[in-house]
């Protein structure tokens, strides 16, 4: 954030001692919100992800019914039936753990398949960013969507709908 800051400042100053920096700001939320094939993309993924969250889900419900089912019948048991149950339980929650790791983690296939569906559309709109900017002769591009923080923008300066047109949007 503060890096953020430094830069604006920093541009602002350097734009006053060396004449007008011209800027742009483009919203990329309202981009990839106005391309299909982004919230198609974007619903198969919720679909895949809530899918695996009800696998994942499953199993640890499966576990804790288990370890209800011990803890009731506890008194009635032997201690082998006991460690048995017992590592039947941690059986499904490790299961339940590696499945989660496998689906959600750093490199695991909801991260594969979003870097698959969505990437691609990501790059084709920082190009159309790219382009829109050099034909507009812009020395910077602010996005709207990320953190950074406008207390006022002219909506003229706004490049969003050029970059729709430029996609074929």
């Amino acid at each position: 954030m503060q890096k953020t800051f430094f830069f604006i400042a920093f541009s602002l100053i350097f734009s006053t001692l060396h004449g007008q920096m011209r800027f742009g700001i483009v919203d990329t939320d309202y981009i990839l919100k106005k391309i299909p094939e982004y919230t198609q993309a974007q619903a198969q993924l919720d679909q895949m992800s809530q899918q695996w969250q009800g696998e994942v889900a499953a199993l640890l419900s499966e576990a804790d019914a288990l370890q209800k089912s011990l803890d009731a019948e506890r008194v009635l048991l032997t201690d082998e039936m006991v460690a048995e149950r017992e590592a039947l339980i941690e059986s499904k929650e490790s299961e339940a753990r590696k499945l989660q790791r496998q689906y959600f983690g750093p490199e695991g296939d909801l991260f594969k398949k979003r870097a698959e569906l969505i990437k691609p559309i990501q790059d084709q709109v920082y190009n159309a960013i790219q382009d829109v900017a050099r034909k507009k002769r812009l020395d910077a591009v602010f996005d709207r969507a990320s953190s950074l923080t406008m207390l006022y923008t002219n909506d003229k300066i706004d490049i969003s709908e050029e970059i729709l047109e430029t996609l074929g949007y």
